[in-house]
């Protein structure tokens, strides 16, 4: 035997929770940051553009040794995909800063 609800029970309730239950007000601290990026040029690009959205913990964690062309994808995919508000200007750059600090070239 299948018990089904009516469509006024599901809205008598959708609205007492609405109505009876105001939402609390959410605090979520997270955990201060604990990686840094690598000093080198253009670290400053890339913290002020790859911090905005996540840690420094993401970059890291990125397979050693990728080469250029790893980087200005990862980048391109943060803008593209993601929605990352980085300036085309800034893409080449900060690819070139992390193939530098984190890839190939390091």
């Amino acid at each position: 035997m299948t018990r089904t609800r009516s469509p006024l029970v599901a809205v008598c309730v959708a609205l007492a929770c609405a109505i009876g239950f105001p939402a609390a007000a959410l605090t979520i601290e997270l955990p201060p940051d604990s990686a840094r990026l690598k000093t080198a040029p253009g670290s400053d690009a890339a913290a002020a553009q790859c911090g905005t959205c996540h840690s420094f913990d993401y970059v890291s964690m990125q397979p050693p040794g990728k080469p250029l062309s790893f980087w200005k994808a990862e980048v391109e995919k943060m803008k593209k995909v993601y929605g990352a508000p980085i300036p085309d200007d800034q893409i080449d750059p900060i690819a070139q800063y992390l193939a530098h600090a984190y890839g190939q070239a390091n």
